[in-house]
């Protein structure tokens, strides 16, 4: 693949986009907040997962809740490089773990613009990178990317992770990888695209120790906090997943979600089940085109990997549109699509999109929110 400049100044555009979509987003929300009498700092920073993400940050793990149904929500089934971080953030500043995590979101998020666009102009030029970070910036549910959430930090090591792995940058590649292990559950996919580069390497006949220590340091992130909880809860191997289902997380090929929408469809809320099912048959549309495109396979299978599970595990399903946020490679044929029309155009249109997105976040977030 061909080497091309990664300097701000080539990135900039890419930058300046994704900040004006975000700060367009946190604007409305903050006046929303006013209307509504409601703390844009609040809802960004101490709801739903950040306080679950703050408390391991002040007091470490161990913490659970149980439900009256007998349910186990344990924090353990939160991977710890985003509460490490908000005490790193806070120690020194004097912030609340919550307004720290918001620090590490809105550093976060630029660096994921920065990798996705990266990824982006390798494989379509500059101006499909501007419009790929563009298009993930002003995505309905955007607005997580601006919370106390682990969404941005895990996306920035992935998108970079895989960076590094289509420019055999294997060490790089490794290291963020396990990073992204240590931030989500869904790190497995950096590490599956990691070791997919690495073996089309070998048979292009690579060999180097770098790609070895890549391929050996990807997976230690996830594999090192698994395997610490197994031994925790005395659940051995099986540990992470035994507290996951106390959470009624599991991966079922997706039969929950569609009973989930059957129950729609068989209801009052008949076009909301609709909605989903054109929700999911454009998620794989999108990626169908990512095949088309002929994206590197080590990209299709990170995409893949968050694809699956994000629409096939069981669990709340209305946190399926924000587990989608990392699957970045989706916005690439958009992007190359708006890259054929003209500039004043493709402005207008994600101009709308970013519009959209930030009045849908401001209700989100003073609604049901992402849970």
């Amino acid at each position: 693949m061909p080497v091309k400049d990664l300097g701000f100044r080539r990135a900039a555009p890419a930058l300046a986009v994704f900040a004006a979509v975000r700060l367009l987003g946190l604007t409305v929300l903050g006046v929303w907040g006013a209307a509504a009498g409601s703390s844009p700092h609040t809802l960004l920073s101490a709801r739903w997962d950040s306080l679950w993400y703050a408390r391991i940050a002040a007091e470490g793990y161990g913490y659970e809740v149980v439900l009256p149904n007998g349910a186990v929500h344990s924090n353990l089934a939160f991977f710890p490089l985003l509460p490490w971080l908000e005490r790193l953030v806070a120690a020194p500043t004097g912030l609340s773990h919550g307004s720290a995590g918001l620090v590490v979101s809105a550093v976060a998020g630029p660096a994921a613009a920065w990798g996705i666009f990266a990824v982006a102009d390798l494989l379509h030029g500059r101006r499909a990178g501007v419009l790929a970070v563009a298009a993930w910036a002003a995505l309905p549910v955007g607005i997580v990317l601006s919370m106390a959430y682990s969404e941005a930090l895990f996306t920035a090591l992935a998108a970079w992770a895989v960076y590094g792995a289509l420019r055999a940058r294997w060490l790089t590649a490794g290291l963020l990888a396990a990073g992204a292990g240590l931030t989500r559950p869904v790190g497995a996919a950096v590490v599956a695209a990691v070791w997919v580069a690495a073996v089309l390497a070998l048979r292009r006949g690579e060999r180097s120790w770098r790609m070895a220590a890549g391929v050996l340091l990807a997976p230690l992130g996830a594999a090192a906090y698994v395997l610490w909880v197994g031994a925790r809860t005395g659940g051995g191997l099986l540990g992470y997943l035994d507290v996951q289902g106390g959470w009624g997380n599991g991966f079922d090929g997706g039969w929950a979600f569609a009973r989930f929408i059957g129950a729609r469809l068989a209801s009052s809320a008949f076009l909301a089940g609709v909605g989903l099912i054109a929700g999911v048959a454009l998620v794989l549309w999108l990626y169908a085109l990512c095949v088309r495109q002929r994206q590197p396979a080590a990209l299709l299978v990170y995409c893949g990997i968050v694809v699956a599970l994000a629409l096939c595990a069981s669990g709340y399903f209305g946190s399926k549109p924000r587990l989608l946020l990392p699957a970045f490679p989706l916005m690439f044929p958009v992007a190359v699509a708006l890259a054929r029309w003209r500039t004043g155009r493709a402005a207008a249109a994600l101009g709308a999109a970013a519009a959209a997105s930030a009045v849908y976040g401001a209700f989100w977030l003073n609604g049901s929110g992402p849970p």
